[in-house]
């Protein structure tokens, strides 16, 4: 499925699906999918010829934050992650299991924060451990693999080739 991103509302791809990007009450980003049909998408041209500058909120991006929210980003996207490996071994060693997790996902409105995994331990314990584990387990390889000089020199060189 192909997605957009808008940090002020919805954007459509293709007029079906839609992907919202808001921000939590802690500042993370909560990414949220939905469907809809063509009344909806012409609602939203309408808003948005009609819509001027709106101010959502500051964006926290002075130097001297503490960078929280890059954190969380980076928890939500380990669990993202290692729910995505679960799910892809379960499809081979356990179908009904692997049903049973798509389906929460898929169903799953929180993101895949905090109350993604207490959400799945209180329904699927050995599940929640399971992903717990397996995101433990991706973090310390990428960590092991990141080159921060090489990620610095991406940084930079993608800004000169905008500019």
């Amino acid at each position: 499925m192909v997605g957009a991103v808008s940090v002020m509302g919805s954007s459509l791809v293709n007029g079906k699906a839609c992907l919202d990007a808001t921000m939590s009450a802690s500042g993370g980003l909560i990414l949220q999918r939905h469907f809809v049909g063509r009344t909806r998408k012409r609602n939203l041209r309408k808003q948005r010829k009609n819509r001027g500058l709106v101010i959502v909120g500051e964006l926290l991006g002075q130097y001297e934050d503490s960078f929280e929210d890059v954190k969380e980003q980076i928890l939500y996207y380990f669990t993202y992650k290692a729910v995505r490996t679960v799910l892809n071994q379960l499809y081979e060693m356990n179908p009904t299991q692997y049903r049973w997790l798509y389906n929460f996902v898929a169903s799953n409105e929180l993101g895949y924060g905090k109350h993604f995994i207490r959400n799945l331990g209180k329904e699927q314990h050995e599940l929640a451990e399971r992903v717990m584990v397996t995101r433990l387990h991706l973090y310390g390889r990428w960590i092991k693999k990141c080159d921060h000089t090489e990620m610095y020199e991406r940084i930079s060189d993608q800004n000169l080739e905008i500019e």
